[in-house]
Formats: C-alpha cells, structure tokens, sequence
C-alpha cells in the first residue's frame, strides 16, 4: 500500500513538474492576452497603437522603432511596407518614436512628444499627399529634416 502511494505521488510530482515546465521558452497565444499582441511588428519595430481620427474610420500607427537601429531607414521602409500598401491604400499615416514613454495616447501631440517624433509618413490618395518625413536625428541633411 505504501509503495503503491508512494509511486503515485511519484507520478503526480514528475507530471506536475513537466507540465509546469512545458510552456518554458515557447509563445503561446492565450485568450487572456494583450490587445497590443495583436498589432503588427517587424524586425526593428512594433505598433504600440492605432488612433482613429475621430469617428473617419481613418488611424493613426502609432510605432516604437528599437532604439539601437534608430537611424536605419530601412527599418521604417519594412513598416512602411508592410503597414501601408500605398497601391491598395487610400490613406495611411504612421508616425514613428525611439523611445515608448512618448507614444501618444491620443491623437495630438505634446510639445515632448512632438520633439522625440522621429518620422511621419503620410499616404492620402484623396487629397494627393504622399509624404515621409524625418526628424534631424535621423535624416540630419539641414532642410530635408523637422
């Protein structure tokens, strides 16, 4: 009887411990995760959020570009592309920051917010803009930078 508890016990601790263990290292999607899980990300950057423009159905990305690769152009050239099919597209607007705590929650930006912005790309088929621009800290060429 005791060897018989006592291997059973065996047993529930080894399952216990495999199962608790199991899930170590791996990303799995949970029906209680995140909302932001669900956003597009990139090699070098992730949406942290959309805004909507009021009620135009039209939004604003809202992207946080790793701060190590910054000034790589071809990193908001990847989001760009993925994020704005400028042939399907007609409007897109994605305003990029090194650093998350200067994402805006809303639409406008603080003065702080406006200075850490790094670039902006704007598609408007309606109105016929297509417009990237950059901060000086990233395209530092005077009178091609804000």
């Amino acid at each position: 009887m005791h060897k018989s508890l006592a291997n059973v016990l065996l047993f529930l601790a080894l399952s216990l411990s495999h199962s608790a263990f199991s899930h170590e290292g791996e990303h799995h999607d949970h029906d209680e995760s995140e909302p932001d899980s669900q956003l597009e990300s990139g090699h070098g950057w992730r949406v942290v959020r959309s805004i909507e423009m009021g009620t135009s159905g039209k939004f604003i990305h809202m992207i946080l570009i790793d701060h190590d690769v910054h000034t790589d152009k071809t990193v908001y050239s990847a989001a760009i592309n993925r994020l704005c099919r400028t042939t399907d597209e007609e409007f897109c607007r994605l305003r990029f920051w090194s650093q998350e705590r200067y994402i805006p929650e809303k639409v406008s930006l603080t003065t702080e917010q406006n200075k850490q912005l790094k670039a902006e790309y704007v598609v408007n088929k309606a109105a016929g803009i297509l417009q990237l621009r950059w901060s000086c800290s990233v395209n530092p060429v005077k009178g091609q930078c804000f």
